[in-house]
């Protein structure tokens, strides 16, 4: 069976990747999880306040830190403990230690001043570019409109300085998602990957504290991603890649069904170690053979297969079987 696929105009030998986090902040794991069978690795996100603590004097750039030295005191800390130098290091290491595609991520909410580094780290050996984009609406004072514009600013932005395929990693809370997409796409992005898992904040009601904890995927959370894939993979120019609740290779060929190129994993990683990514390759290719097929294009998309089907991920409340009755 053959497994691989492409992924913004990348060979990628198996549609597994290794998603941004602190797992693939190392050289020794980057390396490790390509001989395990990943098919390309996103490394750990470097922070826009961190490229900007580099390139500028950041109080002299923004006053306001000189009303908030703790948040000051806070940004020359991260830079110090894992810099834009450092980064860039990690690049180059990791190219030289792998074959398979290296994706850098930046974690950004502007499109000032920092864009012009990307262009380093397509030098430093960058295969492509993933954008964590993350905005949102807490203040009632500025329009949803305005807020997503932002988004097409920071693609444009980074596209006028690099070659290199670009993907946005974003949530799905926007008031009209294929819209976004669609904007995205024509402002420059290759790829869009669904769905960024954001902190999801808990409450101890006999401490009365916030729980942290809560930053590992379920498998039950495939459904959102899985949607929004088969709602859209065959009405946007971009590629897809499927992000949060996939745990092993069911998952894999669920969003690989519904459009999707490529299906980013990290939780099952942190629970299951890296052989995880083997027994996924291998299970993705028996399921293959069981189902006669050779090779992954050959069923991508294909659940879309029918206008029925394809209502099916656009429909928002349970019906009754038989009934017509709404739950």
């Amino acid at each position: 069976m053959d497994i691989s696929t492409a992924y913004m105009g990348l060979k990628v030998s198996s549609p597994v990747i290794v998603s941004s986090s602190r797992l693939t902040s190392s050289v020794e794991n980057i390396k490790l999880y390509a001989r395990k069978g990943a098919g390309a690795i996103v490394l750990k996100s470097l922070f826009e306040e961190q490229i900007m603590a580099d390139i500028a004097t950041k109080l002299d750039d923004h006053p306001m830190y000189y009303w908030y030295p703790r948040a000051a005191e806070h940004i020359t800390e991260l830079s110090k403990e894992h810099g834009v130098n450092e980064y860039i290091q990690l690049i180059r290491q990791a190219k030289d230690a792998i074959s398979i595609p290296v994706i850098a991520s930046v974690n950004c909410i502007s499109a000032k001043g920092w864009p012009g580094f990307a262009k380093k780290l397509q030098d430093a050996g960058a295969d492509a570019l993933e954008l964590n984009i993350a905005i949102f609406p807490f203040d009632e004072s500025i329009p949803g409109c305005d807020l997503e514009e932002v988004y097409f600013e920071i693609i444009r932005a980074v596209k006028a300085e690099v070659t290199i395929p670009v993907a946005v990693k974003i949530g799905s809370y926007f008031s009209n998602l294929p819209r976004m997409i669609k904007g995205m796409n024509e402002a420059g992005a290759s790829g869009i990957v669904m769905f960024n898992r954001f902190f999801r904040p808990d409450v101890d009601i006999d401490q009365m504290n916030i729980i942290f904890d809560n930053y590992l995927s379920s498998p039950v959370e495939i459904t959102e991603p899985l949607r929004w894939i088969g709602s859209l993979s065959n009405k946007v120019s971009c590629d897809i890649s499927a992000s949060t609740g996939i745990h092993d290779y069911t998952g894999v060929v669920k969003v690989l069904l519904a459009g999707a190129k490529t299906a980013q994993i990290c939780t099952t990683i942190y629970r299951n170690g890296p052989d995880v990514i083997t027994q996924i390759n291998e299970d993705l290719a028996m399921w293959m053979s069981t189902h006669h097929y050779q090779r992954i294009d050959q069923f991508r998309g294909r659940i879309l297969q029918g206008k029925e089907k394809t209502g099916s991920f656009e429909r928002i409340q349970f019906m009754r079987k038989n009934t017509g009755m709404n739950v």
